[in-house]
């Protein structure tokens, strides 16, 4: 069974959260197996996750929050693991994280997902779903690429149940990465993570910082479009949605959306694959 999930960011206004809260009601019709929300570098947006995925809970629908280490002490996650189990939430998405622009590694206690992953199971055994990050095209603070297979299968073999790509668009690319943990013994299920393109610009900054490539035929094609927001949105459906059906018909077991908090974009490709 082809699994589905959407992934969510704080908003910084009442008025945004209402609005993510509608988005979620839209995608939720569509019965996604759960709806994550990320977590600021080193815990800034800790306040904000928290409250939105207690209403996202609470709606019915299972959330899955973000939780990183770096930055914040085994203290801070032990209370927040708590909270989280207080209001019935059975999944967490386990990551290093990113820290405040300048700042390091320091004196963070758990410094790895590895060390997050392991920490969460040693206070809360098998209470949660613990999702890890998965790089395809490879992190992009990796020294080379083998070392960040390494670095994979030691998430997975710490207790992780599963793995979240960063997203890709070239399916061959998370083939080769399915492939190599597999043969490394790691069988844990991958879920490719999915951006849909509606704007160029914008995608290719993100892109660029995050070390996903876009194929030069995606970028010349978006960049003739220049300013024709409805041709790029046209042709990043037919891009993503035939990505989308070569990876389910070669066994990836589901998908989860980078939505942007931002609902079209997804149901367009999804609606295509039902």
């Amino acid at each position: 069974m082809t699994t589905l999930s959407f992934e969510f960011f704080p908003t910084k206004t009442d008025e945004g959260t209402e609005k993510l809260l509608a988005v979620r009601d839209e995608l939720a019709a569509y019965n996604p197996e759960f709806f994550s929300v990320t977590y600021g570098a080193g815990g800034s947006t800790r306040d904000r996750t928290y409250a939105i995925v207690n209403e996202i809970q609470r709606r019915g629908i299972a959330a899955a929050p973000h939780l990183s280490c770096v930055g914040d002490s085994k203290a801070e996650i032990r209370e927040l693991l708590t909270r989280y189990q207080e209001i019935g939430i059975s999944r967490i998405v386990a990551l290093r994280g990113d820290l405040p622009s300048g700042a390091g590694l320091g004196s963070s206690e758990l410094r790895h997902a590895n060390d997050l992953v392991e920490f969460i199971r040693a206070e809360t055994g098998d209470h949660f779903t613990l999702e890890v990050a998965a790089y395809p095209e490879m992190h992009p603070q990796a020294p080379n690429f083998e070392q960040d297979l390494e670095n994979f299968v030691r998430k997975a073999k710490a207790g992780a149940n599963s793995a979240i790509t960063q997203y890709f668009f070239n399916a061959d690319s998370y083939f080769y990465f399915v492939d190599r943990v597999q043969a490394m013994g790691v069988d844990i299920p991958i879920i490719p993570g999915i951006m849909p393109i509606t704007n160029y610009s914008k995608l290719a900054r993100f892109s660029d910082s995050c070390g996903a490539d876009i194929p030069r035929w995606i970028r010349k094609q978006l960049e003739a479009y220049g300013d024709d927001s409805d041709s790029i949105i046209r042709f990043g459906e037919e891009v993503i949605t035939e990505m989308c059906h070569r990876l389910l018909e070669g066994g990836a077991p589901g998908l989860h959306f980078y939505t942007l908090n931002q609902a079209r974009a997804s149901l367009a490709v999804w609606k295509n694959l039902v």
